[in-house]
């Protein structure tokens, strides 16, 4: 076999595609502002900085550019990592590598999760990287032609390498990812990320963080930085430690980036903490919001949200400048029948734009999952989409028996969709986002940026303002905003650009559980549980 290890190996990473129609993959709101997608595959790039430095890399993101055959031929190995949407297209990596005579090395969380789904790679590398790579490396320095690699450690993010952030074209993405903490404190039933990274936070230093911040600066980018982390405020005390070094280092570079993150609700309750997220320029925060009914939120162990009125967390959060998005999850087994209601009433009054509402899916090694496979409710086919060919939150779920009747459940999920993402229903939450949002950016473009900003406003008043479904909404908004509260038509404009993005989603999501819903009437509830159980 081929020294893959001693010599200049040519080392191919993939991030393979996502969903067209996902929440997440708006790629017309990318275009409208010169971007291919929104977000770098920053797990590809830590996997780089992690193998050996003296290999060739070559980093293709399937979302922005096609994956030829010259690439595969010209590899070695070829790197595969991804997440449960990403599962088909991994699959059919595999093949079409393997066909090229490439060595295929795979990893990643759903990988992680399933591995004998992806048993027909070469090597699995499973869990976290700095941990199952050095081992992976030690095999392959000993000429092994495959092999599998696991450990119950958790990495040391004190070790933790600065990605290989040279290796893709920022021109490409609308934003940059860097990690600060892994693992999560909180005990969510439904959670994987628990599972895979431990409920003991893990930090990377300042200085780490530093250190990757201007890695970044020193490679020419500025923009839009998103902190990846699943609750960036998992620990408040190193939080604040940290913001305050990266308010002093980006103010003395005259604040180079803005960021955005995820967190929990209760970050409403730390002025302190808002106030410093400010400071450094923080503009958009998705909350994990996942149900309004605090029963549910206590029988799904998501306690740090409740009795947290999510209208007055968002109003808060608005106050200090930053814009909440919102992730929301029906099909708990305690939602009652008037479960759809309240999402709709909790949406609306919260003025929250950008809701990812999906149905439950029981993903693989959580809480969830054991207990309905104790309950014997869990289907079979618990990694496979349900609804369409795709594996995604809102296209995809309730993977076990339903206590109440599905049709019931999926037909509730349809008028939420249907409801919230209305036109002039969105348009009120963006108004009302735009009137209440408090801001003061720090990061200002520099004159070429602000051209394609200008050229992306033109786009946007365009395709929103002469519309016939949204121009009427779109220009009362805007001339409503910017008299009343002229820092809030920024926000109020990208959000507006962000319907071009869930209209065309929504009637996607509608078509593809309407189909369902019809099928599952048609057969019989029972007949559909019997054989998705029997799969």
């Amino acid at each position: 076999m081929t020294d893959l290890f001693s010599g200049i190996t040519r080392c191919l990473l993939v991030q393979t595609k996502f969903s067209d129609l996902s929440f997440w993959n708006y790629q017309d709101v990318c275009r409208i502002v010169g971007k291919k997608y929104p977000a770098a595959p920053l797990g590809l790039l830590t996997v780089a900085a992690i193998l050996p430095q003296h290999w060739k890399f070559r980093l293709i993101d399937e979302n922005v550019e096609p994956l030829l055959d010259e690439h595969l031929h010209e590899a070695d190995l070829v790197c595969i990592g991804g997440m449960l949407p990403q599962q088909n297209s991994m699959l059919e990596l595999i093949g079409r590598a393997h066909a090229m005579n490439c060595t295929v090395v795979m990893g990643g969380p759903d990988p992680t999760s399933q591995p004998e789904l992806y048993r027909e790679a070469d090597f699995l590398v499973l869990g976290e990287g700095e941990i199952t790579i050095p081992m992976f490396l030690d095999d392959l320095k000993k000429g092994a032609s495959g092999g599998t690699y696991v450990s119950a450690e958790k990495a040391d993010m004190q070790k933790a390498v600065v990605p290989r952030y040279d290796l893709i074209r920022f021109s490409d993405y609308i934003m940059i990812g860097l990690q600060f903490i892994r693992g999560c404190p909180f005990n969510c039933e439904f959670c994987d990320v628990i599972e895979l990274y431990g409920r003991i936070p893990r930090f990377k230093t300042n200085e780490q963080v530093i250190r990757e911040l201007q890695a970044l600066y020193d490679l020419g980018y500025r923009g839009h930085i998103d902190m990846v982390d699943d609750n960036f405020i998992g620990n408040k005390k190193k939080v604040k430690e940290l913001l305050r070094e990266m308010i002093a280092w980006t103010r003395a570079r005259k604040y180079p980036f803005y960021f955005t993150t995820e967190a929990s609700v209760n970050l409403a309750d730390d002025d302190e903490l808002l106030q410093l997220m400010k400071d450094a320029d923080f503009r958009y925060v998705f909350l994990g919001i996942e149900t309004p009914d605090n029963e549910t939120l206590l029988l799904n162990k998501k306690t740090q949200n409740v009795n947290k009125p999510i209208t007055e967390a968002v109003l808060k959060i608005l106050s200090y400048g930053m814009v909440s998005n919102g992730g929301y999850i029906m099909g708990f087994d305690s939602d009652r029948t008037t479960i759809a209601g309240q999402m709709i009433t909790s949406i609306q009054d919260s003025g929250i734009c950008m809701a990812m509402i999906g149905l439950l899916y029981a993903l693989p090694n959580t809480q969830l999952t054991r207990r309905l496979e104790e309950e014997k409710r869990l289907f079979h086919r618990t990694s496979q989409s349900l609804g369409s060919g795709d594996i995604d939150q809102m296209t995809s779920g309730l993977n076990f028996l339903t206590l109440r009747s599905r049709v019931d459940m999926l037909r509730g999920y349809i008028e939420v969709i249907e409801t919230i993402f209305k036109p002039s229903n969105y348009y009120h939450r963006v108004v009302y986002t735009g009137l209440n949002v408090k801001p003061e950016y720090k990061h200002k473009p520099d004159f070429k940026t602000w051209l394609v900003y200008m050229r992306s406003f033109l786009k946007v008043c365009r395709s929103a303002g002469f519309s016939r479904e949204t121009g009427w909404l779109y220009w009362k908004m805007f001339f409503t905003v910017i008299s009343r509260n002229p820092k809030g038509i920024e926000p109020a404009v990208n959000l507006a650009a962000m319907f071009i993005h869930f209209n065309k989603q929504k009637a996607y999501i509608v078509s593809v559980t309407q189909r369902l819903a019809e099928e599952i009437e048609k057969m019989g509830e029972a007949a559909f549980n019997e054989r998705m159980m029997g799969e």
